[in-house]
């Protein structure tokens, strides 16, 4: 789906996009998944998007402020936060679609 339409939808969506780092990353520990995760924002061609990475199945991505990245992941929307695009990483179970964040020629996945 296209990106500007994903980030007005409210079903999750599939979406591949580039934008700028807006955030130094920041790191937690997620209650569902009990994995360690990286989260930056980015300003995409849509609006503002935060980016959710499990770190347990995907290096982290050594981001800062001003930096390109593109970003393909599964796009969420929790009413009254920024979407959010996680699923940035392989699946090791291979039933969703694997997602990655490139960075400097380097795809981490």
């Amino acid at each position: 789906m296209d990106l500007n339409t994903a980030y007005h939808s409210t079903a999750p969506t599939m979406v591949d996009f580039n934008a700028t780092v807006t955030s130094a990353p920041s790191y937690f520990f997620g209650s569902r998944t009990k994995c360690v995760h990286e989260t930056f924002a980015v300003q995409s061609d849509a609006g503002p998007v935060s980016v959710v990475d499990n770190v347990a199945l995907a290096p982290r991505v050594p981001v800062s402020p001003g930096d390109r990245v593109e970003v393909c992941g599964e796009m969420v929307h929790d009413p009254g936060k920024l979407p959010l695009v996680h699923w940035t990483h392989h699946d090791p179970a291979g039933k969703h679609p694997d997602g990655f964040i490139q960075f400097r020629g380097r795809r981490y996945a």
